[in-house]
């Protein structure tokens, strides 16, 4: 029974189709889920906003350990194979993707170029792409409306320039199942052995699903998928279609359709639910909606560490075992611990380490008629230094003017500050979650200053990560 993979573009297209980019935190989860789904490769979009694209293609990368990791390069820019090698060559299975249209209409108009200088750019772009990596995809857009001499020509120019995948692209979905699964056949045919053909299914007709499973029949090796959006394919109703009719079919994918139902939903919940740019918002306060974490003192250590690991944390056996002695005597006086008590958990007793960087002061003003402003000096050893920035918002602020100070941006996975005391000299508690390099690092401050205590909770987070960085 052949195998067919099932590449997903959820997380390249999740952008567009919720009208707001998703927070870092959300794509490094939706990646995976989608990997423990057991589906062949997640595709991400190319390398374009400078660092934020870079460090996710590199946490996707470090995350994901079981499916292809496959990203876009910049055909016209030969800087972008580097550089998105760069940041992919750490995964486990890594695949650099060319797309180039082969119609005329797409040709002229999105690259002003004709046939012969898209053979000669798709021969230039997929050699330096496999002269880095093993798993080369060269994607023919808008295949169907390419003149057929044309088609086959560009095909063949990128199997000899090295590409082992060509994914054939529909852009207008103007073709019948039937008629779909003629033209790939015909292509298929023309292949050489080790050559895998996958295709991408327009659904303006609604027969995206259908004209997949006709792809199959005729020989396709892949298909790509959605999640969410009604585009392309869908990765729930292909795979399912796919499970039901294997035997006719004689073709399988290895997508766990056990846990299918539960990973869609949850992966649409993320994309639709997710509406607001604040950073605070971002983190575990929406991500909560999906856990329903609720642990007791009858749960074992397996249990809480397997928590701890869903909150984003991957401990060493030393410190899994101080949040599991945390956690049982917090358990001994409360009936149950959320989310937020395990997170905090972790913050106060996991991987602590010697600061790097020590508060010598702050100043803040803020006011309903002028912008937040921050004055931090941190010290490094004997070295005193020192950043104001502005901010939308006191805290905002604080912790722009300590990224300044450090020379590094950091994700802000999560924040949340409580009252640990009542009256007007009430403790504020203060957790940070920060992402870096695909891992989280938490930090937690204690004091009657709310804005204070949340300045030492993200120094208590960029510390961990300083600390980690020299001991690598």
């Amino acid at each position: 029974m052949r195998k067919i993979s099932v590449c997903d573009s959820t997380i390249r297209f999740s952008d567009e189709r919720t009208g707001e980019k998703l927070s870092f935190r959300l794509k490094i989860e939706i990646a995976k889920i989608l990997d423990n789904l057991g589906l062949s490769a997640i595709e991400l979009g190319m390398i374009q906003d400078g660092r934020t694209d870079y460090l996710l293609v590199k946490s996707v990368a470090s995350a994901v350990r079981k499916a292809d990791v496959a990203v876009l390069v910049d055909p016209e820019d030969p800087a972008s194979v580097s550089g998105t090698w760069e940041a992919l060559r750490e995964a486990v299975h890594p695949r650099l993707q060319v797309a180039l249209p082969v119609s005329t209409v797409q040709m002229e108009y999105f690259c002003h170029r004709k046939p012969a200088g898209i053979l000669e750019l798709a021969a230039r772009s997929v050699s330096a792409c496999a002269a880095l990596c093993s798993d080369v995809e060269f994607v023919a857009n808008d295949f169907t409306r390419a003149e057929n001499a044309f088609l086959h020509e560009a095909v063949a120019a990128a199997v000899k320039a090295g590409a082992n995948i060509i994914t054939l692209a529909d852009a207008s979905g103007d073709l019948l199942p039937d008629e779909l699964q003629a033209l790939v056949a015909e292509i298929k045919a023309d292949l050489p052995a080790g050559v895998r053909l996958g295709v991408r299914c327009n659904n303006s007709f609604h027969l995206a699903d259908t004209c997949a499973i006709a792809a199959v029949r005729a020989g396709a090796d892949e298909v790509k998928t959605t999640v969410f959006g009604r585009q392309s394919t869908s990765m729930e109703r292909f795979s399912r279609i796919l499970s039901a009719k294997s035997e006719l079919l004689d073709a399988a994918s290895g997508v766990n359709m056990t846990g299918l139902r539960h990973a869609t939903e949850r992966i649409r919940q993320m994309c639709e639910s997710y509406r607001s740019k604040s950073p605070v918002s971002n983190g575990l306060a929406d991500a909560a909606k999906y856990e329903e974490m609720h642990l007791t003192g009858r749960d074992d250590m397996a249990s809480v560490l397997n928590a701890v690991r869903r909150l984003g944390y991957d401990l060493s056996e030393e410190d899994g075992t101080k949040v599991y002695d945390a956690f049982s005597k917090l358990a001994a006086t409360n009936a149950s611990i959320e989310a937020k008590e395990l997170d905090a958990i972790v913050a106060s007793v996991a991987f602590q380490v010697p600061p790097t960087y020590r508060l010598e002061s702050f100043v803040i003003n803020s006011g309903n008629v002028i912008a937040a402003t921050c004055h931090i000096r941190l010290r490094k050893g004997e070295e005193l230094l020192e950043s104001a920035c502005i901010g939308d918002g006191p805290i905002d602020a604080a912790f722009m003017a300590i990224e300044n100070v450090v020379g590094r941006h950091y994700e802000l996975d999560d924040f949340q500050i409580k009252s640990v005391t009542e009256g007007r000299e009430a403790m504020g508690d203060a957790v940070v979650r920060l992402r870096w390099c695909g891992k989280v690092y938490s930090g937690r401050g204690v004091s009657t200053d709310i804005i204070g205590s949340s300045i030492m909770a993200y120094l208590n987070a960029v510390n961990k990560i300083a600390f980690e960085e020299v001991q690598a």
